[in-house]
């Protein structure tokens, strides 16, 4: 059973939402993956949004484009955390993915990543589910401080550059 439900508006975000695939597979965290539509299928997104929790989903990511509501139509039919997952555009860059994800109502919240920020929503996820999972939060808390060790050793390497100039 998956914890994670990663939704996506068009396959043609796959290339995308794999930074976030790569990021739960890392951390041995289950999930599946949709396209779903909040224009084109919105019953569906409805359906899979009210039925979600009863199927073990946890957390839910949405990835979209352009105009983007798809993790807030998510978000209105559940109370699992949503995470909106901004897609690129070729109109603005993402910046109006971006804004329709956290220009949300009073009531609905969506957290939102970084225009193709896939990573981020993976690791967000794998965050809120280490809330309730100690195994998580231990392999969570390696995470944070092998980053923190791999930013030491690049200031040691530019420091000893330094000496050279």
């Amino acid at each position: 059973m998956a914890e994670v439900a990663i939704v996506m508006g068009s396959n043609s975000d796959l290339p995308v939402v794999k930074g976030a695939i790569e990021q739960l597979k890392a951390f041995g965290v289950s999930y599946e993956a949709h396209v779903i539509s909040a224009h084109r299928t919105p019953y569906e997104a409805e359906e899979f949004a009210k039925n979600a929790k009863a199927r073990g989903i946890k957390v839910i990511i949405a990835a979209a484009g352009k105009a983007a509501h798809l993790g807030g139509v998510i978000a209105a039919y559940t109370t699992l955390p949503v995470i909106a997952l901004p897609i690129k555009s070729s109109l603005m860059d993402g910046l109006d993915s971006l804004l329709s994800m956290v220009q949300m109502p009073s009531g609905i919240p969506v957290a939102t990543v970084a225009v193709n920020g896939a990573d981020n929503a993976g690791i967000l996820a794998v965050q809120m589910l280490a809330l309730s999972n100690p195994e998580l939060s231990e392999k969570m808390e390696a995470f944070k401080t092998n980053m923190a060790m791999a930013v030491k050793e690049k200031d040691k390497q530019l420091q000893e550059e330094l000496k050279n100039l």
